[in-house]
């Protein structure tokens, strides 16, 4: 079978819903300047198994339009690259981080790209291990208890 390494709207989270099931767990994963967060699903959707991204990207961390653009650009670059081995999982990429504009002059420099892309693509390397393993990641109340009977007070 021959997949594709586009990106039509169904490899995409859309809907608030979507973004907030997600955004529900804890977050899986943190490098310098993003969050990754990552949900299983549970059943396939109307496309099949495949994986699905959802990028935020604020102006409060992003304030030129073209660094938000490039940022998303290459996080769905990355994603389409590696979204075979990602099957059955939602993903949410979050900037939690401002870029330094000390350090990267320009909105669009060569150092930001680079700097950008191999953030991304160690955050996506880690995303498809933790999916080849396919163990979900825990649950935002707290870390998966040992046992599912509750703790007994000592007498």
């Amino acid at each position: 079978m021959k997949t594709s390494a586009g990106f039509p709207k169904a490899a995409r989270l859309l809907k608030t819903d979507e973004f907030s099931s997600v955004f529900s767990l804890r977050p899986w994963r943190r490098s310098l300047h993003f969050v990754l967060y990552m949900r299983q699903r549970e059943a396939p959707g109307p496309d099949g198994d495949r994986a699905r991204l959802g990028v935020v990207v604020g102006r409060r961390h992003a304030p030129h339009a073209v660094t938000r653009n490039l940022i998303k650009r290459a996080a769905r670059d990355l994603f389409r690259l590696r979204q075979s081995g990602l099957a059955g999982w939602d993903l949410v990429l979050r900037l939690q981080r401002r870029f330094e504009p000390t350090e990267f002059r320009a909105a669009s420099s060569a150092a930001l790209k680079t700097a950008c892309r191999a953030e991304l693509a160690s955050l996506f390397e880690a995303a498809a291990a933790r999916a080849a393993r396919g163990t979900a990641p825990a649950e935002a109340g707290g870390p998966p208890s040992k046992s599912s009977t509750p703790p007994t007070r000592p007498d």
